[in-house]
């Protein structure tokens, strides 16, 4: 309407004239013809005027809208062209003559224009070319080049003149050069990861590898095709839960390390993000047995303490294990109770230690100890009370229901590594159940021995720089027992304060060693036949600057733990043999000097080694050199000992055993140990001459002594009569004040000398 609305107006203006001028000639009839000409003149020269008016305004109203069409069409970031329908009018904009090569001069001839337009892109109608939309062909640039472009047509523009009607078109188009280039690479890269696809797949199926994975913040982990095959899973995708189960019990404390490590680690962490770990497990595999894995991963972590990403390859190593089952058996499996022993159940825990260092997750050690277990080898012999180890070690591994790790760790001793759930009372019920199951165990073969078990705990978090030492507090709690059965003993401040105190000792003590303030003193032994010197035992003391004389007694224990006690006792023994040999070069009759083995010496070092360095760098013969044991540490473990005293004798070094008859107290230990001197303790000896049960047990011992060619020495002796009373039952040799008392080296020396003389002179 609005198109019309000027229209409209002139036209109702002239027929409101005509009407005017109509009723004007009708009033004056005589002038009609005049006003009739005269208006109709005007009329027409009006309609002229008018009619030019309109024709250049229409012109103008055009130029201006070509022209805003043409500045939209140069504002436009693609190809266009601006057109009418018989080509007299073309205009390009800056991004085609950009694109092509050519002017937008070149372009506005038609001849020009169709070289660069194919000929399909010339449609025989207005129509068709503007019902081809998306039209897609290849535009010629200057060059010859072909440049694929997809065009879309639409008129902007309608004007009329007296002859025809003019059509403005506005074409648009898009280079696709880059699409398609795009498009082939995307083929070429397809078909080549498919090429690599098929290659992994084959790969990994061939070699066995599975991969796991987990990114930060996800809930489950990702488990390629090849694992799933292998662990009989269904889903690409499974929860933690999921996988935990499938862990066998014994090993589910990796996997809380694992992803422990993924909520604790930070970009600042180097040997964390460098590393490449491994660890290895048992997963319920498609088979439905434990299978061992070997999972080989890297831990991506963020810039803080926030979640990380984990991956790695699963491979199965279960062939590779039973290969190396024999080994590990012999390495890491108690012949007795097929259990694992010390050595594993150090390794798994430095692990676990190292793994939790800095984490959340924390683990409760566990030392359990068979109370008065001697009493079964003494009664019952050493096959029943192996049958009992057995049995307790499998009460110790059936306590790990929760997961965790147990172990035999010497003698009668079991340990229990397991994950805290932050259930206090949870080593406690575990000690409790496996208190239950011994009885149970006693209950029938070993009832009237009335057999128990104590037990010390401590958390990993109770401190320690390392495993063993965290191991050690839980042992030290046991070894706190008042000697109640049943007992269970947590580490705690009281504990941590005396080990404080024997720390300070320990730090005192590595100063000694480092100023040469140990020496050793020696007390003599003699022969009860004839009075000659025959040997001589070699005894550490503290001599501090100050001239103060610290006995064995208050250092030893704190040594012992702190594996001091190693440097201790190759300075003793290197010093005796060093010391025995001077004497001998300097001419003094040849005797034996007798040094005494620690536990740690005797179970955590190689004694064999030892010795032979020590007799080699010396040049003492292995005849004048004697080791004493004593009773309980020689039977702490009976096999080891036996094997590890036989070593000693094939080096041709003696043997004895120290302090017989405090320990377990059985003469049928003389039977199966190899040694060449029992030595019986004071505590026989002082009660002698009162005593008729102590000088029959010293008599009898004696006896047994001699049938198995085993020589005694009787220790502690202060008097005449306990001398006399030994002598007369058959004793070979006496140590003991009655003597002389222990002496520095320099009074020693003068003391061997005084016995030579005397020697010399009975012989005269």
């Amino acid at each position: 309407m609005r198109k019309y609305s000027k229209l409209i107006v002139i036209v109702a203006s002239y027929a409101a004239l005509t009407l005017t001028a109509l009723n004007i000639a009708l009033r004056i009839p005589e002038h009609m013809g005049v006003i009739m000409g005269c208006f109709t003149a005007a009329a027409a020269v009006s309609l002229a005027i008018l009619a030019f008016c309109l024709v250049n305004f229409e012109r103008e109203r055009a130029r201006k809208e070509k022209e805003n069409i043409s500045r939209i069409m140069q504002s436009i970031n693609a190809m266009a062209i601006l057109w009418d329908a018989d080509f007299r009018y073309v205009e390009v904009n800056s991004c085609l003559t950009n694109s092509i090569g050519y002017t937008s001069q070149d372009l506005s001839d038609i001849k020009t224009l169709k070289k660069v337009l194919p000929a399909d892109a010339f449609a025989p109608s207005l129509q068709a070319v503007v019902n081809n939309r998306d039209e897609e062909f290849y535009v010629t640039a200057k060059g010859g080049a072909k440049v694929c472009t997809i065009w879309n047509t639409s008129i902007v523009s309608v004007s009329s003149d007296r002859k025809r009607t003019r059509y403005l078109m506005l074409s648009i188009g898009l280079d696709l050069s880059e699409s398609i280039r795009m498009k082939e690479d995307l083929i070429k890269y397809s078909k080549e990861l498919a090429e690599s696809e098929t290659r992994y797949t084959l790969s990994m199926e061939l070699s066995e590898i599975g991969l796991l994975l987990k990114a930060a913040g996800r809930a489950n982990y990702y488990v390629s095709e090849q694992l799933r095959n292998m662990l009989g899973i269904n889903s690409e995708y499974v929860s933690d839960g999921v996988l935990r189960a499938r862990f066998h019990p014994a090993d589910v404390m990796i996997f809380d390390a694992l992803g422990s490590a993924m909520t604790n680690c930070s970009a600042q962490d180097d040997e964390t993000v460098r590393s490449v770990h491994c660890t290895e497990f048992r997963m319920l595999s498609a088979d439905n047995t434990y299978r061992w894995y070997q999972f080989r991963y890297k831990i991506n972590p963020g810039q803080t303490k926030l979640l990380a990403d984990i991956g790695g390859a699963i491979l199965d190593i279960t062939k590779n294990k039973e290969k190396d089952s024999l080994i590990e058996k012999m390495a890491y499996i108690d012949d007795v109770t097929q259990i694992y022993n010390r050595n594993k159940f150090m390794q798994i825990g430095q692990e676990i230690f190292e793994c939790s260092h800095d984490t959340d997750l924390n683990y409760w050690i566990i030392v359990l100890d068979i109370d008065n277990f001697h009493i079964i080898n003494d009664t019952c012999g050493y096959t029943n009370g192996n049958k009992l180890l057995n049995e307790f070690g499998k009460a110790v591994q059936d306590a790990l229901t929760t997961g965790g790790f147990g172990a035999r760790i010497g003698g009668d001793n079991f340990a229990l590594l397991i994950r805290d759930n932050g259930d206090e009372e949870l080593p406690v019920n575990i000690i409790r159940s496996i208190q239950d199951k011994f009885k149970i165990i006693c209950a029938d073969k070993f009832s009237s021995q009335g057999m128990t078990c104590s037990a010390g705990y401590c958390k990993m978090s109770d401190g320690g720089e390392d495993f063993a030492k965290v191991l050690d507090h839980a042992e030290f709690s046991l070894s706190m027992s008042d000697g109640t059965k049943n007992d269970i003993i947590r580490y705690d401040n009281a504990v941590h304060d005396k080990i404080v105190r024997s720390a300070a000792i320990e730090n005192e003590l590595v100063s000694a060693i480092e100023n040469h303030e140990l020496v050793l003193y020696y007390q003599p032994k003699i022969h009860l036949g004839n009075g000659t010197l025959i040997g001589m035992e070699a005894l550490i003391r503290w001599v501090k600057p100050d001239g103060t004389v610290v006995p064995p007694a208050d250092f030893i224990s704190v040594a012992e733990s702190s594996l001091l006690i190693t440097k201790i006792s190759e300075f003793v023994l290197h010093e005796a043999c060093r010391q025995n040999k001077a004497w001998q070069d300097m001419g003094l009759p040849p005797v034996t000097v007798s040094i005494n083995l620690t536990a740690v010496d005797f179970y955590q070092t190689d004694v064999k080694e030892s010795i032979m360095k020590a007799l080699d760098a010396t040049g003492l013969d292995p005849q004048w050199l004697d080791v004493e044991l004593t009773e309980s540490l020689a039977l702490k473990d009976i096999d080891h000992a036996i094997q590890q005293m036989q070593e000693i004798r094939d080096l041709g070094v003696k043997l004895s055993m120290d302090d017989f008859g405090t320990g377990y107290s059985s003469l049928s230990y003389i039977q199966v140990l190899p040694i060449t001197l029992l030595k019986l303790d004071r505590s026989f000896i002082m009660y002698l001459e009162e005593d008729e049960i102590s000088r029959e047990i010293v008599s009898a011992v004696i006896r047994i002594a001699k049938t198995k060619k085993i020589e005694t020495i009787a220790e502690g002796i202060e008097t005449i009569g306990q001398a006399d009373i030994l002598k007369e039952a058959g004793c070979d040799h006496a140590q003991g004040y009655f003597y002389g008392k222990p002496m520095p080296k320099d009074k020693f020396e003068e003391f061997m000398k005084m016995k030579a003389r005397e020697a010399a002179s009975v012989n005269a």
